[in-house]
């Protein structure tokens, strides 16, 4: 099949929507389609390229500042400019079928693709672009977002949600009645053999570390994590964090004001092979995230056989419970930080769910994923086909 692919974001620009969907289309292209990428570009990336299989074609947004956090002007600027760009590349070859990330802010893109093209498309919903508690901005809190978004789904040749909280929203928040599929997202094997040294982390061989992965924005209330760092009261416990965004000023502030700064490291932007040394030589993966739409991050610690404490607010409660590690209220800090204290008091716990943990993953890698999306973008240009064959009959 030639198939489409249009997202804001695509690697290295932005967080785990466009990881997965890169992994996706470079899996996809293993399996023998052709594969376009329609993102923005920024940071001198190039405009046109071919990677890992996949050709990445990135058009110019010119307002983002950051790797990791988009904004509004460059959301905007990307629309028209990803217009002009997807028609050139329409004309050029008969793509089968459009699979659009994210409903805001690239819904609309592959909606007018999707008409001006007479081709199918595919929208994938990832729970931040239906639903973010943490944004003012979030369109679930503004009717004039609402009811552009709910004529986007109604649209659309088939909707994916990535979670059941996901797929609720769509009809829960925005009225929107009809099936969605839900395909769980999926992660890259990660690397066999990694063996880091604490020692290159600043970190003592026999601390016990936590480890957090994702960007430092408001919705992931990192800085929570410093106050459970401070509050289990014991000192050979570390909090690695792995990420950038605005949010590190305040982690650092209320890190040095608790008196843990010294506990408390910052990796910012990383690599996946520095990420994954962070995870090989953590003890236990941490989230006081408010709301995730599925949490590939969740997927990736259990890939290395770590526990889990988060909140249970979000898709990451389809697949984390007691048996992965611990689920506790949404900014129970209190029961968050019994959590961890009771992890790292038991070893023997530990040791049982990294082996739960190991072998539930499994079901969760990128070729899953890629197999569910063949199969459904095979069956939209089927309908597709077999609709504008009658409507040319008649």
């Amino acid at each position: 099949m030639q198939i489409l692919f249009c997202n804001y974001e695509y690697p290295p620009i932005g967080g785990g929507g466009g990881v997965v969907m890169a992994a996706m289309a470079v899996e996809l292209v293993r399996r023998g389609h052709d594969v376009t990428v329609l993102t923005s570009r920024a940071f001198g990336l190039p405009a046109d390229s071919v990677e890992d299989g996949v050709r990445v074609v990135r058009v110019p947004v010119f307002f983002r500042r950051r790797l990791a956090v988009a904004n509004i002007p460059s959301m905007a600027a990307y629309l028209p400019l990803g217009l002009w760009r997807g028609l050139k590349l329409g004309r050029q070859r008969p793509f089968d079928v459009i699979n659009t990330h994210f409903v805001v802010p690239t819904g609309p893109l592959g909606d007018w693709l999707s008409r001006r093209l007479q081709i199918p498309n595919v929208l994938s919903v990832h729970g931040g672009d239906l639903y973010d508690p943490s944004k003012p901005t979030s369109p679930h809190r503004h009717a004039f977002l609402r009811a552009p978004i709910a004529g986007l789904l109604r649209r659309a040749d088939a909707v994916v949600a990535q979670s059941r909280d996901t797929a609720l929203n769509v009809a829960r928040i925005y009225g929107v009645d009809r099936p969605v599929e839900r395909v769980p997202l999926g992660i890259s094997r990660p690397p066999a053999r990694i063996r880091p040294h604490r020692s290159a982390f600043g970190i003592p061989e026999d601390a016990f570390v936590m480890v957090t992965v994702g960007r430092l924005v408001p919705r992931k209330s990192t800085a929570q994590l410093v106050s459970v760092l401070a509050a289990t009261g014991r000192p050979d416990i570390y909090l690695l964090v792995v990420g950038d965004g605005p949010d590190a000023a305040e982690i650092q502030r209320t890190a040095s004001e608790l008196g843990v700064a010294s506990r408390v490291k910052l990796l910012g932007h990383v690599s996946d092979r520095q990420k994954y040394a962070a995870l090989a030589m953590s003890d236990l993966f941490v989230s006081t995230s408010q709301h995730e739409g599925f949490g590939l991050v969740f997927l990736e610690a259990m890939a290395f056989g770590l526990p889990i404490v988060c909140y249970n607010r979000g898709g990451q409660v389809d697949f984390l419970s007691a048996a992965t590690g611990a689920v506790v209220a949404l900014n129970d800090v209190q029961a968050f930080t019994a959590a961890v204290t009771e992890l790292y008091r038991s070893p023997e716990r530990r040791a049982s769910i990294r082996t739960n943990n190991l072998a539930a993953v499994e079901s969760y890698f990128i070729d899953r994923c890629a197999h569910r999306y063949e199969t459904l973008f095979e069956q939209v240009a089927l309908a597709r086909s077999g609709t504008l064959a009658a409507v040319r009959q008649k």
